[in-house]
């Protein structure tokens, strides 16, 4: 008995075969994409919202200060709109899941333990190039604004990236508050950071100490990466990207860490 618990004991473990690893990622994938697509009264809002408040904003308000109004907040309130994805589809879903109790029970299943998030990351991801698409449509056929091919991929890259590290963000949300109180939460953390980036009117019109202040949040630079994008800014961008990679990054390993300690 003794001999056969040795052997067994010192076998060693088959992980699973590649092929196996890359069809859970892509499955898990697919089965977030069809969740969420099967849930229209969570993915409208985020969609129609920010391009309900371009419509009224930055098309018809801006039409009196021409197009370079609308090409601006093009730029700003397309960072809106890919703030909420990663805010509310990490943070309330993840919050709900965990007092449901599927977390536990994904863990369990034999698959790869980054395929649930690396799902839901593709999710807020395509959400997020679907929010810059539409309100692009609305910018170009009723706000003429004009942009060249490469500034419409420059601005279409940095809303699909720049979604991670709210990701990150609503991820860490989602493992502090119980379902119930994510929504709440992460809407005092989403319309106060929009406002203090200077997405819903230009920094220069908020007071001195608001301007100050306003690198502090991740939105901020990720605005400043937007408005490059659209040509409404120049300068250095390494640093601005540099900031959300470290933030992302932060808040990511803040939430992997509870994740193990506490589920």
């Amino acid at each position: 008995m003794q001999t056969a618990i040795s052997v067994t004991a010192s076998a060693p473990v088959i992980g699973m075969p590649r092929r196996r690893v890359i069809g859970a990622y892509l499955e898990e994938a697919r089965s977030e994409c069809l969740r969420y697509m099967r849930a229209p009264g969570f993915m409208l809002p985020i969609m129609l919202f920010p391009a309900m408040f371009y419509l009224l904003f930055g098309v018809l308000m801006a039409k009196s200060n021409g197009a370079e109004a609308a090409r601006y907040l093009l730029a700003s309130y397309g960072v809106f709109g890919v703030m909420s994805p990663g805010l509310f589809g990490f943070g309330v879903s993840l919050a709900l899941e965990r007092d449901g109790g599927l977390l536990t029970f994904k863990r369990a299943l034999p698959m790869p333990p980054g395929a649930y998030l690396l799902g839901k990351m593709l999710m807020a991801m395509a959400a997020a190039g679907v929010v810059i698409l539409l309100l692009m449509a609305m910018a170009l056929l009723l706000g003429h604004v004009t942009l060249n091919p490469l500034q419409a991929i420059a601005l279409l890259l940095a809303g699909t990236l720049g979604v991670l590290p709210f990701c990150a963000l609503g991820m860490f949300v989602g493992t502090l508050i119980k379902g119930q109180g994510a929504p709440g939460m992460l809407q005092l953390i989403y319309l106060p950071m929009s406002f203090l980036s200077g997405l819903w009117m230009p920094l220069p019109m908020l007071p001195k100490f608001l301007q100050q202040i306003a690198p502090v949040w991740p939105s901020y630079h990720l605005n400043m990466l937007a408005l490059a994008a659209v040509g409404m800014s120049k300068g250095s961008l390494l640093g601005h990207a540099l900031v959300l990679v470290g933030f992302a990054a932060a808040f990511l390993l803040m939430a992997a860490r509870r994740l193990r300690r506490h589920g």
